[in-house]
């Protein structure tokens, strides 16, 4: 997925590292490692189906901020690697 480049520490107030991302469009970067099948982030640290994570959670970008466990999308990804599908969470189980 891509993402506006202002988001990039290039940028006053962007926190992504510019160095993980590649140019898109004149306007957009998406992650390094996503620009080709299969992809993997840049930012992906570990073993799909073991233990993953993201090395710049914290500073990620409103793409992966916006991406839910358990969605449709999130389950589509899990498939993919043969993993099972889980529930997402409801407000009663986050409160």
């Amino acid at each position: 997925m891509s993402f506006y480049w202002g988001e990039t520490d290039a940028h006053p107030g962007g926190t992504v590292p510019q160095r993980m991302v590649i140019p898109i469009s004149p306007h957009l970067v998406a992650m390094r490692g996503t620009e080709h099948r299969p992809s993997r982030c840049a930012a992906l640290e570990g073993e799909v189906g073991r233990q993953v994570g993201c090395s710049i959670y914290p500073l990620r970008s409103s793409t992966c901020r916006e991406f839910e466990a358990g969605t449709p999308a999130c389950n589509a990804a899990r498939a993919h690697y043969g993993l099972a599908e889980i529930e997402a969470e409801t407000e009663t189980e986050t409160a």
